[in-house]
């Protein structure tokens, strides 16, 4: 029994190094190489490693004025879903890290395609959500329009990451008529919105 415990115990270091410390530093990746995709989430890897850990996700959700528990919850849900989907290797981590190089992999259904499968932009896809949805101004969206575009992107698949990820927006970025405004929804799709909403809370608190 002795000699078969002491045969074994290189497994548990090993199996630790997997789960907790498996991953790999991707380094940084030059911005302007960046697709579209990968800047909206680099704003949360706020080191730069390449890795976006949960409690980076919840600075990062503080950061743009979410309060705590929305934060917690969605730095839970985001790392908890998309952590698996962009992680390489067979080999799951229990600290649930994004790899900001391959976030295209976490893209899901019911959304609006403005990404292409490879985290591109795609602009008829973005015009495509005004055209359709934009009943009351154009270049805005309603609460109730926004429902709309939720219900005609529904698919089997992604509906509840999408209504998140819709819902949440709405509250951090309405304007002060509750309107979601078209610059503002581009900035969530070029990725300087959040930096801008960081700089934004930043200088309130300054005041």
């Amino acid at each position: 029994m002795a000699s078969s415990s002491k045969g074994g115990a290189w497994l548990f270091p090993f199996i630790a190094s997997i789960l907790f410390e498996g991953e790999k530093r991707e380094g940084n990746l030059k911005y302007e190489d960046m697709t579209p995709l990968q800047k909206h989430v680099a704003f949360f890897d706020r080191n730069k490693d390449g890795l976006i850990y949960p409690w980076e996700t919840f600075r990062g959700m503080r950061a743009i004025g979410s309060g705590i528990f929305l934060s917690i919850a969605a730095s839970l849900f985001i790392n908890g879903t998309l952590g698996p989907k962009t992680r390489p290797g067979k080999f799951p981590s229990l600290l649930f890290p994004i790899y900001v190089k391959n976030i295209s992999k976490g893209k899901h259904d019911s959304d609006t395609d403005a990404y292409d499968s490879e985290g591109r932009f795609v602009p008829e896809k973005f015009e495509e959500i005004f055209k359709k949805y934009a009943k009351t101004k154009p270049d805005a969206l309603t609460s109730k329009e926004l429902d709309d575009l939720l219900q005609g992107n529904k698919e089997s698949k992604g509906q509840f990451a999408a209504m998140v990820e819709w819902k949440v927006l709405l509250l951090l970025a309405k304007d002060k008529d509750g309107f979601l405004s078209k610059d503002t929804i581009m900035g969530v799709y070029d990725g300087t919105l959040f930096p801008k909403l960081e700089q934004e809370r930043s200088s309130s608190r300054k005041k």
